[in-house]
């Protein structure tokens, strides 16, 4: 299992999500960034930070 913390990439955001693959992760990560801040065009590098952030997930240690 995989996760990623919004609050890595968005200082303050307690959003956070988790999957067997990382790209379920960045697509529900787009997802997020687009209702919750705002965001209406996602660059290759917002993909790449995101990909960057995902990590283990810590249950799964």
């Amino acid at each position: 299992m995989r996760e990623f913390q919004c609050g890595t990439l968005v200082p303050g955001c307690e959003w956070h999500t988790s999957a067997e693959d990382d790209a379920e992760i960045v697509r529900r990560a787009v997802g997020h960034l687009r209702s919750a801040h705002g965001e209406t065009l996602i660059r290759e590098t917002m993909i790449e930070n995101i990909k960057k952030r995902i990590k283990p997930a810590a249950d799964a240690a």
